[in-house]
């Protein structure tokens, strides 16, 4: 009798063993080798960065509402920006309208300037407290009139054009903006997100250029480097910048270091933005994994003129 239940026990035991070794072998048909995911660390929730003018303060005095913006403004003044920062006054009152004493106010009034700040302009309310209906800003969101650059360098009709015959200094490199030339619509809406074009180096200068473009930019768990997301797809952003008395030209450790943290990044595409020039490898890394693409002190102005913004 009990030869028997053990028996019966064997089989079960033997019944449960084969039952999970099919489970597995199916489950091994299914896995796909080619599929890299798992090496990809996942990406921490971050707050976007500022995706309008960087406000320094804000306050009701009688009926005036005021908005301090920490905004280069240019030597010159500029109208248009001028009716620009003040459009994005009154929407940062209404955001805040229900922390102010807003009843007896008639005026919102934006001020500007980082060394010295000025008022710019104002707008008088319809009637007190009630704020004019919302202005779409264009300015601020370019992407409904110029071409997206960031999507057109991944097109993949697109043939890569070879900067190889780009001579690099021995010397030290001098500010990049001295080199390029910015649209007068660019350069106002640099300048409404709180980025000076006279002083800017070429990473923070992309960077800005995705938030105009209508990307959620992060930061990224890497040093300098960002998520920019846009629809389906989530590109990693790597910056480098050209320190005075440093080689101008981009390290291949550098660009080696790039693809190890694009690769566990999970991001669809990567982006290396520099200002200083680019090596040769830059091409054979391109050609290899089009995937990635590089933004080199050579090819900036190109990417400027991508937009066909006049």
């Amino acid at each position: 009798m009990t030869g028997a239940i053990a028996g019966v026990i064997a089989l079960i035991v033997l019944a449960v063993v084969a039952v999970t070794l099919m489970r597995q072998r199916k489950r091994a048909a299914e896995v796909n080798l080619d599929d890299k995911s798992w090496l990809r660390s996942p990406q921490p929730e971050q707050d976007p960065l500022v995706r309008h003018s960087p406000v320094m303060e804000f306050h009701v005095r009688g009926h005036e509402a005021r908005v301090i913006f920490n905004v280069p403004l240019p030597d010159e003044d500029d109208d248009v920006l001028n009716d620009l920062l003040v459009d994005e006054a009154v929407e940062v009152i209404r955001e805040k309208r229900h922390e102010l004493p807003m009843a007896d106010v008639t005026e919102v009034v934006a001020v500007a300037g980082q060394d010295q700040p000025r008022e710019v302009g104002r707008a008088k309310l319809p009637t007190a407290g009630e704020l004019p209906p919302p202005v779409v800003t264009e300015m601020l969101n370019l992407s409904h009139v110029a071409k997206d650059p960031f999507e057109s360098q991944f097109d993949t009709e697109k043939v890569t054009s070879l900067e190889t015959k780009v001579q690099v200094p021995r010397d030290d490199l001098g500010p990049i903006r001295e080199e390029l030339r910015i649209p007068k619509g660019l350069e106002r809406g640099l300048r409404a997100r709180g980025v000076d074009p006279d002083t800017m180096g070429g990473p923070a200068f992309v960077v800005s250029l995705l938030q105009l473009f209508d990307y959620r930019v992060s930061p990224s768990g890497e040093p300098n480097s960002y998520m920019a997301i846009k629809g389906d797809s989530t590109t990693f952003i790597k910056t480098e910048t050209h320190d005075p008395g440093s080689h101008p030209e981009l390290e291949e450790g550098v660009i080696r270091r790039f693809m190890v943290e694009f690769s566990t990044s999970g991001a669809d595409r990567g982006m290396l933005i520099t200002d200083k020039f680019g090596p040769f490898m830059v091409h054979d890394v391109e050609r290899n994994d089009r995937r990635v693409r590089f933004i080199t002190r050579e090819r900036t102005q190109n990417f400027i003129d991508s937009m066909a913004l006049g």
